[in-house]
């Protein structure tokens, strides 16, 4: 024989499903009784094309912000690639040496 012990969390599952069923077709209920009209009167057409225009503008406005980071990041490595080769030749800016200039190009 078993104990009903062994069965009671097959019960407690089988009553919370029950429970859940229950508070879903409560909500499911709810949700249609709060059925609003739809009235097209082209506002939302026009609503979604400002939202397109904003979408895009923001895009284009983080694309150029990129692009001026990215910019500012070649600067950066150009002038470190400079230090470093000033520094490998043991040159300095003020020991009156010819000043050299490094495009990044090999």
């Amino acid at each position: 024989m078993s104990s009903p012990k062994l069965y009671l969390p097959e019960l407690l599952s089988e009553a919370m499903r029950g429970i859940c069923k229950e508070e879903d077709y409560a909500f499911l209920d709810k949700v249609d009784d709060t059925k609003c009209e739809v009235v097209d009167d082209g506002q939302e057409e026009e609503e979604w094309k400002e939202r397109r225009e904003e979408r895009i503008r923001r895009r284009q406005e983080r694309e150029q912000k990129e692009a001026e980071r990215q910019r500012q990041l070649e600067e950066i490595k150009k002038n470190f690639q400079r230090k470093m080769l000033e520094k490998e030749m043991g040159l300095s800016q003020g020991a009156g040496c010819k000043k050299i200039e490094c495009d990044g190009t090999n």
